[in-house]
């Protein structure tokens, strides 16, 4: 493992380490942004079984059934593939595992006004990446902040363990867990601006609420990361890929996790 830090300073390796979460401004340039908004604003105006299926008829009232995320769009869409192997991002993720990042996911969130949010959770309870730990690289692709449902995040519970979830309220969340943070420990608030990136531990509580703007969109493209060491991840998020694209084969990890396999986790992160 490298020991010395590439990107970061010391003080930044250091809050993520002991808050689990990091913010990097200004990470993707407006160029970047814009193709990224290109991309997905074609992929909105169409179906994509098992990646996006949005309702689009006439009497739909749920913003989210017409924009739904999109799941895994890295295997599909080269400009999506492109982005969730950024150097720039792929860079400040081994500083943060001290070894080389392989990605395993990606996502993307549209977020229109008055959709639901999503109830807090934690990353690993569905990557189950071990040894080590999956690392999320939230990229705002708006500008993010509580009216418009930015992400939250408790800080200090990447220490935590990873928990078996309860049922979220449907009416406030479109995911169906829901993680109770430690009795001393609050949601914050994560603002952030375009191109602005949000690292975070995969044991870290996070999640957010509703959109309450009238007429903002909360885009936001976000990617999962595994450590090169690591051995095990749940098939879902198979096969991971280094930087130059190659594909990485890992074990699956059949564990059931902390609910056991009575209740293993139904829907993918």
């Amino acid at each position: 493992m490298s020991t010395a830090l590439r990107t970061l300073t010391k003080e930044q390796k250091q809050q993520f380490d002991t808050e689990g979460y990091l913010i990097i401004e200004g990470l993707f340039s407006k160029e970047n942004l814009d193709e990224i908004n290109q991309t997905f604003e074609e992929i909105s105006h169409h179906t994509i079984p098992h990646h996006f299926e949005p309702d689009m008829s006439e009497d739909n009232t749920d913003p989210l059934r017409r924009y739904p995320r999109v799941m895994h769009p890295h295997r599909f869409n080269d400009t999506a593939k492109k982005y969730m192997l950024h150097q720039p991002v792929l860079d400040v993720l081994e500083d943060l595992y001290g070894e080389e990042a392989l990605a395993c996911q990606s996502m993307f969130y549209y977020k229109p006004p008055g959709s639901r949010g999503q109830a807090l959770h934690q990353d690993n309870f569905y990557l189950k990446v071990e040894p080590g730990n999956c690392i999320a690289a939230w990229t705002a692709v708006d500008a993010t902040d509580e009216e418009n449902g930015c992400i939250l995040i408790v800080p200090k519970t990447n220490k935590y363990e990873i928990a078996c979830p309860e049922n979220a309220d449907a009416k406030e969340s479109f995911t169906t867990h829901y993680v109770k943070p430690p009795k001393d420990e609050k949601p914050i608030p994560a603002v952030m601006d375009k191109g602005d990136v949000l690292f975070f531990n995969g044991n870290l509580i996070h999640g957010s609420y509703r959109n309450k703007s009238k007429d903002r969109f909360r885009k936001a493209f976000i990617c999962h990361y595994a450590n090169v060491s690591a051995m095990k991840i749940s098939s879902w998020y198979k096969p991971l890929y280094r930087a130059d694209g190659t594909e990485v084969a890992l074990e699956d990890n059949p564990d059931g996790g902390p609910c056991g396999v009575e209740m293993e986790a139904l829907y993918p992160h």
